[in-house]
């Protein structure tokens, strides 16, 4: 069953299809909208797709992802025609967990935190936060994510069809 369900990643086209360029979209996308990464991740390394190219691709699609956030929140005019201005909720709760803790903290870790982690980068650009310290703490917290992801998805799937075989 669960070889079933993991031929049907390889082979679902709406992976496959666009491969790294697909990757790069969603890697960018996913730095201002709750679009998880990681089964694209599988799905190209299940296919073959050289790991290096993975995390290359990976990287920079959620570094621009991550300025274009920056931008987001810096120009709220844009936020709001577009009117994707972040929830209330959210928004109070990332500026409570960023004042706590620190803002090159939270921007380093934030890739990592599901909502809330989205909704950082605009706030940095809302704030007008620091642009170089902004891009040091997010160029790191996003290579240290990529890294683990291909680096352990590379582990996890080589176990997985060990253990299937």
């Amino acid at each position: 069953m669960l070889g079933d369900i993991l031929n049907a990643i390889v082979h679902d086209t709406l992976f496959i299809k666009y491969g790294l360029l697909g990757l790069f979209f969603n890697g960018m996308f996913s730095s201002f909208i709750p679009i998880p990464t990681e089964l694209t991740i599988s799905a190209l390394l299940l296919g073959g797709i050289n790991p290096l190219d993975v995390f290359l691709v990976l990287t920079v699609g959620s570094i621009i992802g991550g300025y274009i956030a920056y931008y987001l929140g810096y120009n709220g005019r844009l936020l709001k025609r577009l009117r994707k201005t972040p929830e209330k909720k959210y928004e109070q709760k990332s500026i409570n967990i960023m004042t706590r803790y620190g803002w090159f903290t939270i921007i380093f870790f934030s890739p990592w935190l599901p909502i809330v982690g989205d909704v950082i980068s605009i706030i940095a650009g809302t704030k007008r936060y620091n642009i170089v310290k902004y891009s040091i703490a997010m160029t790191a917290g996003k290579t240290v994510k990529a890294v683990a992801i291909v680096f352990f998805g590379v582990h996890f799937l080589h176990w997985l069809i060990y253990i299937l075989h």
